[in-house]
């Protein structure tokens, strides 16, 4: 939860301050592909959330800055 905390707080001081928006933005992109993905298992799947997931996943659009404009 901090690092993700982290990288919403990152975004927000090298994009533009948009306060809570911008760290449910980043939820969103980060829940995207389970989202996306859900309707196509027919089981229950359980998902980690952890700091390696949100590394996995956000990690990119932190560290280029023109990727991590698409996050409102």
């Amino acid at each position: 939860i901090r690092y993700i905390a982290e990288i919403a707080w990152k975004a927000n001081e090298s994009i533009e301050n948009i306060g809570a928006r911008r760290l449910y933005t980043v939820l969103e992109h980060l829940m995207e592909d389970i989202s996306f993905n859900a309707s196509n298992n027919k089981t229950e799947i359980v998902v980690n959330i952890d700091k390696e997931y949100v590394s996995k996943h956000l990690d990119d659009l932190i560290l280029n800055n023109d990727l991590s404009r698409f996050i409102l």
